[in-house]
């Protein structure tokens, strides 16, 4: 019977050390391209999901400026047009609460900043056909707009904007469809209607609250700070 030399089966069990750190080193490059891979395409899922809300708040937004002017044409409800409004500004309110979970768990990318203006532009766009429906139809509704700056590096500012975010939050949950909450990042220097509206008010400090586009509100600690403001 053929014996089996032991330095030989020794040598075959160890195996080269040089091939086994290649190994290891090639392993972990894969896992690391695999990584960065699947980090893109779940980036780039979240944005197709945003842009996909977007688009269809876009749709009912065109249809709120065609149901406004119907009002100029024929005798249409202002409280159908309110109502519209409201419900309008109830969806961005909770898409914008989607898009800040979707900053919250991940890197701000610049598709994510994209989306972020296009929301704003929309809010600024809702806002100024709130203020037409104010003047078109008599019947009261209290409007909230919350501005604020969405880049600041200044940590007492970001500090003192989420609690007037939290603030905000109570009031619409305690007041549901009897407000329209608009929140909208001022910061925006590509998008001037924004500007212009905030120098309207005369508004140079930020964060700040315009209620029922008449009072504006720069120290906040409570909700009903606001409550004492509404119609």
């Amino acid at each position: 019977m053929q014996k089996v030399k032991e330095k030989d089966y020794g040598g075959k069990m160890l195996g080269n050390p040089k091939n086994a750190f290649w190994e290891a080193f090639l392993l972990a490059v894969v896992v690391f391209i695999l990584g960065l891979l699947l980090g893109v395409a779940y980036e780039t899922s979240r944005y197709q999901e945003m842009n996909q809300y977007y688009v269809k708040s876009e749709l009912a937004l065109m249809d709120v400026f065609a149901f406004s002017n119907l009002i100029d044409v024929q005798n249409t409800s202002c409280n159908q047009l309110v109502q519209y409004n409201i419900d309008f500004a109830n969806r961005i309110y909770d898409e914008a609460v989607l898009l800040e979970n979707y900053e919250k768990s991940g890197k701000i990318t610049d598709e994510t900043k994209l989306a972020h203006k296009k929301y704003d532009l929309m809010r600024t766009l809702l806002w100024i056909d709130v203020i037409k429906t104010r003047e078109k139809c008599s019947q009261s509704f209290d409007s909230v707009v919350y501005l604020y700056e969405y880049n600041t590096n200044d940590l007492d500012i970001r500090a003192t904007q989420n609690v007037w975010s939290k603030v905000l939050y109570d009031l619409k949950q305690e007041k549901g469809d009897k407000i329209i909450l608009i929140s909208i990042a001022v910061d925006n220097p590509e998008i001037r209607s924004i500007q212009d509206m905030s120098r309207n008010f005369n508004i140079s400090k930020y964060p700040a609250v315009v209620i029922n586009d008449k009072t504006v509100i720069t120290d906040l600690s409570s909700a009903s700070d606001l409550e004492k403001y509404l119609d």
